[in-house]
């Protein structure tokens, strides 16, 4: 069984026991979070729309991380000007407890 969870922007898919990375969100570690899925799959068997209603994945926050660092350059070349600037995202590390079917 597996369900597609809607975390900040962006989907997930998420089956029991996974180890998610999503953006960061404020909740602290240790903290037991519940999102409702977009989309439950068990089996054969397809649920979405108003048939999701009353469906939960419940999971845990373990901790947060950071993404590989990103560099870059800017640089125009007769106007001697050239700036770096480099970027690291922020996650949070989520595990999967379980998921309810309706």
């Amino acid at each position: 069984m597996y369900a597609v969870i809607r975390i900040g922007t962006s989907q997930e898919r998420v089956s029991e026991g996974q180890v998610v990375r999503v953006d960061l969100r404020p909740e602290t570690k240790d903290t037991v979070v519940t999102y409702e899925p977009v989309l439950l799959v068990d089996g054969d068997t397809v649920l979405a729309g108003p048939a999701l209603k009353g469906a939960l994945v419940t999971a845990t926050v373990i901790g947060e991380e950071k993404g590989p660092k990103i560099r870059g350059l800017t640089y125009k070349s007769k106007a001697n000007q050239r700036k770096r600037w480099g970027h690291r995202q922020h996650y949070s590390t989520v595990q999967i407890n379980s998921i309810s079917k309706p």
